[in-house]
């Protein structure tokens, strides 16, 4: 594989949203694309006409991008693929490598049941395999219903699939089935058209999940009869949720539009999903564009992993506490009482070690607007300390150096007798307005003399019950 630029794929279905299992098989193609100097290729296998829809082309492509997955050309539609694949059947069939099924479900029902009790696999058994081409002709002219199947099962021999993960892989031809290509009603199924198109637009490796290892058996011996290259393969542990399902579409697995909704940092779900399976990312490729010289595919698990929300708002916490104060003064505003631009970006500054996410900035509204309304428990902390307490406070801090807090709250506690978290707590409180956050030196600078004036003044102004 040396001698050949490293070309990968990703190749959604245009039915529904990008969602966390996609964004996985995406960042794994990119990521060994990016690693090799080769390409990332993006094609959607729109053939299902019914399902397939352009608001979700649309859509994914628009997801990708805004988690950095940028993919190299044009993008490609296996639509446009229809008549190679109509050609690869036509030449299996001359071949006698592809044949007509003509049996009815409840037939292949009861073949099942027969092999199941004879302790068999419940494989096709091959009865339409031996009928001669006029036969069959002249049966789906008269308008019998079939499939085409392909005639891999043998008595002897076997397939190899050249896997990078885990090496060459045998199939015997005795374990295989001959699987359906084209459905009843004329449709192709995955495993035509995805082989013919990884052969069209020279995919040199296939990345993708072990749920797909038997469609990649028939897929290297369908290539091999057409005398096609087949590509190497690379079959990664599955991504499963927190309960050990598959995480899909169609197990209503997080959708990357609701994620972004939520106000997600793209590389929050980067950082998180690169690092499963991959226990060699170090911590301090931060960013996408420093993952790819990091990357081993060969060190892949080839075992389930398991997805974790937890982890990947762990990395977007990670990444508010580290963003300037002018990237997140914008994403904080709409949770904070308006203010001038450079105030807003000191509030930032102050409460970024504070925030997990943007909307937790809310509760330190009291730093800009010294009328917000306390919690009830809060409140009850600040009723509980008394008027007499903040008024004598008021009275020294009135007295102190502001440069010299820590004097001004040794001389409340001795005044007051109030020490420990009697003493500290309905003073934070009162200033910032949540019993968590800033250091108090950090937050009486932020205020400002007045600006904590007028917190005492307005608090002893509207007392509550005592």
């Amino acid at each position: 594989m040396s001698s050949q630029p490293t070309i990968t794929r990703f190749a959604p279905s245009p039915t529904g949203m990008l969602h966390l299992g996609n964004v996985r098989t995406a960042l794994l193609n990119w990521l060994l694309a990016r690693q090799a100097g080769g390409r990332f290729l993006l094609r959607f296998e729109d053939t299902d006409a019914e399902r397939s829809q352009q608001q979700f082309i649309d859509a994914i492509c628009e997801d990708l991008q805004w988690l950095g997955l940028n993919w190299d050309g044009d993008i490609l539609l296996q639509s446009s693929h229809a008549e190679a694949h109509r050609q690869a059947l036509a030449q299996l069939a001359t071949a006698g490598k592809a044949y007509r099924c003509f049996c009815s479900e409840h037939q292949l029902q009861m073949d099942r049941k027969l092999a199941s009790s004879r302790g068999l696999p419940p494989r096709y058994s091959g009865r339409c395999r031996t009928l001669d081409t006029e036969t069959a002709t002249q049966r789906a002219e008269g308008g019998e219903p079939f499939v085409w199947r392909l005639a891999i099962h043998a008595n002897a021999g076997e397939i190899i699939v050249p896997d990078r993960l885990r090496g060459d892989i045998c199939f015997a031809y005795k374990d295989m089935d001959d699987p359906v290509v084209v459905r009843s009603d004329g449709s192709f199924t995955f495993l035509l058209p995805n082989a013919i198109d990884d052969t069209v637009d020279g995919i040199t490796l296939v990345l993708r999940g072990d749920d797909h290892l038997t469609n990649s058996v028939w897929q290297v011996w369908l290539l091999q009869q057409l005398g096609h290259s087949v590509p190497h393969y690379l079959h990664h542990g599955l991504l499963l949720d927190a309960e050990g399902h598959k995480l899909s579409k169609r197990s209503g697995a997080f959708a990357v539009r609701d994620l972004r909704a939520q106000g997600l940092f793209p590389d929050a779900v980067i950082q998180a999903m690169a690092r499963l399976g991959h226990p060699n990312m170090p911590e301090e490729a931060t960013n996408l564009a420093q993952l790819p010289a990091h990357f081993e595919a060969e060190r892949l698990s080839t075992s389930a992993v398991r997805w974790s929300d937890d982890m990947m708002w762990r990395w977007h916490t990670k990444q508010l506490h580290t963003m300037p104060a002018s990237e997140l003064a914008p994403l904080i505003q709409p949770h904070l009482p308006k203010t001038e631009v450079l105030h807003l970006e000191a509030v930032a500054e102050l409460i970024a070690p504070n925030l997990s996410r943007a909307e937790d900035a809310a509760a330190f509204a009291r730093l800009l607007d010294v009328k917000t309304t306390l919690a009830a428990d809060d409140q009850a902390i600040i009723d509980e300390a008394g008027k007499e307490f903040f008024s004598q406070a008021l009275s020294l801090w009135q007295q102190a150096d502001i440069k010299d807090w820590r004097s001004w709250i040794k001389a409340v506690q001795q005044q007051t007798g109030h020490k420990g978290k009697a003493l500290y707590m309905p003073l934070r409180l009162l200033l910032s307005g949540t019993s968590h956050g800033p250091d108090m030196g950090a937050i009486i600078a932020f205020l400002g003399h007045q600006g904590v004036t007028e917190r005492f003044e307005s608090s002893l102004a509207h007392p509550h019950s005592r």
